[in-house]
């Protein structure tokens, strides 16, 4: 059995640890911090054997050189050349075999323009999509255009309904907020928001979602949907899909 379980990090991020229950090797995701991810493997007496990372911001990367220097992984990432020590340069359609599951490489570009995601099928399905998809939301646009991030999560919408969704921040409380503005007909906004409210209050990450609840909750999902699109028209065009999900993440930016 895989397990998949959350290293905290900073503020708000989760750094993935991925596990198999017959062996001390491990996986890390997106490894921001190495001192809370090499507390763990020293407590447990785990070995990093990989390094998953979806894209170069610091706090995704930032623990590379310490654990590389100690762990000695294999890293695999995004074909970027700033970021130091990545052993596999992978782009989209690439697969990467991990913890004994095999990970289709998808491109998607938006929060930032080298950003993958990793996706495993199987019981269940994984994705591991860094800061393109949150529960409820999405990243923000700092390096590529609003019709590049609608064509990503797109691209991810379409995966199945089951596919677990490991985000790397606890972004949903703040995301589910601006949700209830954009998207106000929506009857199961509430419910979703008191079972995280209720998972924050015991100190437990709204993480994983899947993706058949984020068609029904998040709004950048949903701009297709006439809800959405008469709360959104407050702000901006909503004439198309991608017109909708523009004028949602600029007024989420603000919101």
């Amino acid at each position: 059995m895989l397990s998949v379980t959350p290293i905290p990090a900073f503020n708000d991020n989760y750094i993935w640890l991925l596990r198999q229950d017959t062996s001390d090797k491990v996986a890390v995701v997106d490894p921001g911090d190495a001192a809370p991810v090499i507390e763990v493997l020293e407590r447990e007496g785990l070995t990093l054997a990989s390094i998953l990372i979806t894209h170069h911001h610091p706090d995704h990367t930032g623990g590379l050189p310490k654990l590389i220097e100690r762990y000695h992984p294999r890293v695999i990432g995004p074909d970027n050349p700033s970021i130091n020590g990545i052993d596999e340069r992978l782009g989209d359609g690439d697969e990467c075999l991990v913890m004994g599951r095999r990970f289709e490489v998808m491109a998607v570009p938006g929060h930032t323009l080298d950003h993958i995601a990793f996706f495993a099928a199987g019981v269940p399905p994984l994705l591991f999509c860094g800061d393109t998809l949150f529960s409820g939301g999405c990243g923000r646009l700092f390096e590529g255009t609003a019709e590049q991030m609608h064509t990503s999560l797109s691209r991810l919408a379409a995966l199945p309904g089951d596919t677990l969704v490991f985000a790397a921040h606890e972004y949903t409380l703040a995301n589910l907020r601006f949700a209830k503005a954009a998207d106000t007909d929506n009857t199961l906004l509430d419910a979703y928001q008191r079972d995280c409210q209720r998972s924050r209050e015991l100190d437990r990450p709204t993480l994983p979602s899947n993706m058949a609840r984020e068609l029904q909750v998040n709004p950048f999902l949903r701009t297709d949907q006439r809800g959405v699109q008469r709360a959104a028209s407050s702000q901006g065009d909503t004439d198309t899909p991608l017109a909708t999900f523009t004028t949602l993440r600029a007024w989420k930016d603000a919101f």
